[in-house]
């Protein structure tokens, strides 16, 4: 009897101990880039954000995410209330957002933390040095678990 509590103690204490490393790792963190789509598209696979008053569509799924992550760099935004980050991708990545950015110029590409939406702005050009940013909306607490996330840019392991 007492081998089996032993084990069942063992086993919910290597469970907790997995949690608290994730959080660590900064798993709770979502970072997600998602492109402009059309509103006839299936309903379950887009959502509406309001963009400078207009109501626009969006895919759920992500063309990039924080697994597209190598590192970041983040920057007091124009609004001196928030911030913004620089993000570098993973090659295979950057080469993905160098494919739809070529083939879907003059649409919107928002950006969300955990959910939220913080940032949209319009493809111009294809972009092709394998980064990506959000420009605005990011809070200070989210900086610190871009830092559990992702080391800064320079600072990458070789």
């Amino acid at each position: 009897m007492n081998t089996q509590w032993l084990r069942f103690l063992l086993g919910f204490m290597f469970l907790f101990s997995v949690a608290e490393a994730g959080d660590k790792k900064g798993k709770n963190l979502n970072i997600t880039f998602h492109l402009e789509t059309d509103q006839n598209n299936n309903p379950k696979m887009i959502f509406q954000q309001h963009v400078a008053g207009k109501l626009r569509y969006f895919q759920r799924t992500p063309e990039v995410s924080s697994k597209d992550i190598v590192s970041f760099s983040p920057f007091l935004a124009d609004n001196e209330k928030d911030y913004g980050v620089v993000f570098k991708l993973r090659a295979s990545a950057a080469s993905r957002l160098e494919t739809m950015t070529t083939a879907n110029q003059g649409k919107l590409l928002c950006s969300a933390v955990n959910g939220r939406v913080v940032d949209v702005v319009r493809i111009d050009k294809p972009v092709s040095d394998g980064y990506i940013v959000i420009w605005n909306g990011v809070t200070g607490e989210e900086l610190k678990e871009y830092d559990k996330l992702a080391p800064r840019i320079g600072k990458e392991k070789k």
